[in-house]
């Protein structure tokens, strides 16, 4: 079974303001290895030719790329949580926050943070605990696999040292449940005494 196929909801992953097209091609890469369901720029100086030589799996083949012009033409699927990972004071620490099952997630430049207007049309805002920030496609890697990590369908992590060598079984629905509503005395011809 895939990992894509064990995975609850779904989520896409985006860069604002991006200026390193090898950049973009390794957030798209990994986006795809991760089971992205759409990917996104927003006001991105992004040449698709020099981010496919980061991009080996041509994740724009087999994953929609939706590129906005401004943080005000970015449009979402109706449900999806705006993510923004960024390292504020105030942002949620990953390890304590609870994904979002419809999520789109939004990283910041290279040399900056999230535009404020962009902060502010986030449902969340969530910080990677570290001491400073990271590459902008390693960030997006750590987000990702956290999502994997928190909503993915796999055994529990053993006590001791080492991994589990099987996984659960499928999940089965079982036959549909018929509950018997009450009928009332008119119904059984009962008076009710």
């Amino acid at each position: 079974m895939a990992e894509s196929s064990r995975m609850r909801g779904y989520f896409g992953i985006g860069v604002e303001r991006i200026s390193k097209a090898m950049n973009v091609g390794a957030v798209m890469r990994t986006a795809h290895a991760f089971g992205a369901s759409f990917l996104f720029t927003i006001a991105a100086d992004y040449r698709r030719s020099e981010g496919e030589r980061a991009d080996t799996s041509a994740a724009t083949g087999h994953v929609p790329l939706l590129e906005f012009p401004d943080v005000e033409s970015l449009r979402l699927p109706r449900g999806c949580a705006l993510v923004g990972i960024e390292l504020l004071d105030e942002a949620h620490e990953m390890p304590s926050f609870r994904h979002p099952l419809q999520a789109a997630y939004v990283l910041g430049p290279e040399r900056g943070s999230l535009s404020p207007a962009l902060v502010a049309r986030c449902e969340h805002v969530v910080k990677i605990p570290t001491k400073f920030c990271v590459n902008v496609s390693v960030a997006a890697a750590i987000v990702m696999y956290d999502r994997t990590l928190t909503l993915g369908r796999h055994l529990p992590r053993p006590v001791g040292t080492g991994g589990p060598v099987t996984m659960p079984a499928p999940h089965r629905y079982g036959a549909p449940v018929m509950r018997r509503r009450a009928r009332s005395p008119k119904e059984t011809g009962s008076s009710g005494r």
